[in-house]
Parts: C-alpha cells; structure tokens; sequence
C-alpha cells in the first residue's frame, strides 16, 4: 500500500501487478489490480483475474460494495478479466444501481468484455477518449494519448493530496510518453527485459528512459 497525504488517508493498494499473459496465467505475481482511495471515493483500476478474491484477502479487508467506480485502461484479461463480478459486488448484486465505470470503445464493442446483464447495473457507464478529464465522486484523473497497443489503451493521471500520480499501463515506446507522465508518482508497467520487435509492451530499458527524462520521486 503506498498512504498519500500526512495523514494517510488517501492511498493506493496493489492488489497485483502481474502483466501479460504468462506472469498472469501461472499467478507468478497476483492480477487483482489497483485501489485507488482519495478523499473517501475509492476507485479500481484493472481488476484482473483474482480481483474479488485479493479484496477478501487484503488486511484490512477491502469491501467491493464501496467502491464508487471502475476503471478499465484497455480490455486484455489481465486487466479485466473480472470486471463483471466486481460489477456485480459494487452494485450488490445489481440491487443496488449505483457507481460508474469507465473504459474504452472497444471493452463494450462486438466482443465486449461486460457482459449483456451487468452492463446495465452501474449508474454511469462512460467511454475513454485520450486526453480527456472525467471524475467519479471526489476521484479525477485525465487519460493520456492513446497507447501503441494491440486493444485501444490509455494511461491515467490523477491528483491524490498534494502528488501527482501518473499509471502508465501497457504500450511500446514512443517519445510523447515521458512528457504525460512526467508526475510525482509514476507507476509503470514493464513486461519485457529488452525490447523485442513485434510485442507492444515496454523494456526495463525503456522504463529506465522513462524514469530518466520524467524524474518522478517515486515509481512502483
């Protein structure tokens, strides 16, 4: 858990940082995604396989009926393999119409990721478009340009306290990077060791480039 602000109350808690499809499949690390909480609206981004369960497993436990919304950066499994079932906890069932998650065109499109049934239980359900501002309750963040990746894919900032945090999910390298995600806090998603023609996804080497020109005071 990474506690923002001198009195902790906002935070963000990992619950996984698999990615890709081996690292997921084989659990090598957990893929259950990120919580974000800011001024009492909690937010999870990419709730990949074993999100409901990493929830249960988190001490102090994190309770899904609380959250206030969703956010999905693209639709690959490892990043929303159970939206619909924290749809479902978060709308208690879809008792209770309540929440908003937020993903890209192609989540909800031909093959869409949320099922038929549990895309009508959140209140709001709205759609990314690079560079844009959206907010949840007391929650605000601003996607970046679209990623070089296989499924529409953006990254996020946003605001917790006084720190700036910047969630740069899955892309290949391109120069535009470093000047988005140029925040306090930068989390990256790094598969690869070096990069490797033909796989959109960045290296240690390019995170050390990244790192190097954006000089953030954290990065996880």
């Amino acid at each position: 858990m990474v506690k923002v602000g001198s009195a902790g109350a906002d935070f963000i808690k990992f619950l996984g940082t698999a990615g890709a499809r081996f690292v997921m499949i084989k659990q090598l690390r957990a893929s259950g995604g990120i919580w974000v909480s800011c001024k009492g609206t909690n937010v999870l981004i990419d709730p990949g396989p074993g999100s409901i369960v990493r929830c249960n497993a988190s001490r102090p436990k994190l309770d899904p009926s609380k959250l206030d919304g969703i956010i999905l950066t693209h639709r690959h499994l490892d990043h929303a393999n159970d939206i619909n079932v924290m749809i479902e906890a978060m709308t208690e069932g879809g008792f209770k119409k309540r929440g908003t998650v937020f993903c890209p065109a192609d989540a909800i499109g031909e093959n869409s990721v949320i099922l038929k049934h549990a895309i009508k239980f959140p209140e709001k359900l709205k759609i990314l478009q690079a560079n844009k501002n959206y907010h949840v309750g007391e929650f605000q963040f601003i996607t970046s340009m679209r990623h070089i990746h296989p499924a529409e894919t953006y990254g996020l900032k946003f605001q917790l306290g006084k720190t700036s945090v910047g969630l740069l999910t899955d892309t290949k390298y391109f120069k535009q990077l470093e000047k988005f995600y140029k925040t306090g806090l930068l989390i990256i998603s790094v598969v690869l060791f070096e990069p490797r023609d033909g796989v959109d996804h960045l290296s240690l080497l390019d995170a050390e480039e990244i790192i190097r020109k954006t000089k953030p005071k954290e990065r996880y």
